[in-house]
């Protein structure tokens, strides 16, 4: 089993653990006759209230339980509220919102992917790959520094030329 592999299968008994934990302080909630809200059921069972908005059937339970404490959401009893209904309807917005968000997102990764294929099939302002771009920085680089120090190495003989210049003039003119 490699490490990604444990990872997600401790993940998976993690959430299966916080999902019977909430549906433990449901029931115990309705058995004590507590206000079941959503923040009530999450604090009894110890889990971020985000966590039981992520799972529409946990968040269905608590509607229902919060609605009618004696039915709750007892896996026989076959009632359908309106609240509950509405929760569900809730929850699947706010999937299709998020699904609608993700395949925007692969749209728009497709037609960049389809767009850089085309460019570089055809020859037309192919974008150049990131790492030949280094390279190329790089060589400017190198070239800027030979560049310096040919320039500094010229200065010098330039100065070194003036400075024979002026003491072969300075010769010339003492004679």
């Amino acid at each position: 089993m490699t490490a990604s592999q444990a990872l997600a299968e401790a993940r998976r008994r993690d959430v299966g653990r916080r999902r019977q934990q909430v549906r433990q302080a449901i029931a115990e909630l309705r058995d004590q006759a507590g206000q079941i809200t959503i923040s009530s059921v999450a604090a009894r069972a110890r889990v971020h209230r985000s966590f039981i908005h992520r799972h529409p059937d946990l968040h269905a339970a608590v509607i229902a339980a919060a609605e009618d404490p004696a039915a709750g959401s007892l896996p026989g009893s076959g009632t359908v509220s309106r609240r509950s209904l509405l929760a569900d309807n809730a929850n699947l917005r706010e999937r299709n919102r998020r699904l609608e968000h993700h395949a925007r997102g692969l749209e728009q990764r497709l037609s960049e992917l389809l767009g850089t294929q085309i460019s570089q099939r055809t020859g037309l302002g192919a974008p150049d790959d990131a790492a030949a771009l280094r390279e190329q920085a790089d060589s400017l680089r190198q070239q800027i520094l030979d560049l310096r120090k040919t320039l500094e190495e010229r200065d010098e003989e330039l100065a070194a030329a003036r400075e024979a210049n002026r003491r072969l003039m300075a010769e010339l003119n003492h004679r």
